[in-house]
């Protein structure tokens, strides 16, 4: 099993971070067809996401975003192309919410 570990440092702020994971979910299930699961919390909030053959969830508050995804047997050989996507899709969001990127 092949494991995932993003963070992006941001200057969003809580309410717009929730906004811009929003997005996420949305890209995550239509373009990758993930079951996308939010769970708002008091200082952060996380998506619980999975399709056959990959879980994880992706954690959101006021200053970062951390993405933590398992990848099964199949996906493995594909990680290092899987964590690229998910690192240009996330830093994308990020440019469209006015943020820069930071790692």
């Amino acid at each position: 099993m092949a494991h995932i570990h993003i963070e992006r440092k941001h200057q969003l702020g809580l309410a717009q971070a929730r906004e811009t994971a929003a997005q996420w979910v949305a890209d995550a299930e239509s373009k990758f067809d993930m079951r996308c699961s939010y769970e708002a919390g008091e200082q952060a909030d996380q998506v619980l996401f999975s399709r056959l053959g990959v879980n994880g969830v992706f954690t959101v508050d006021a200053e970062c975003f951390a993405i933590e995804a398992k990848l099964g047997f199949l996906l493995a050989a594909f990680k290092d192309r899987i964590e690229q996507e998910i690192q240009k899709n996330l830093d994308s969001l990020l440019g469209q919410a006015g943020s820069k990127p930071a790692t």
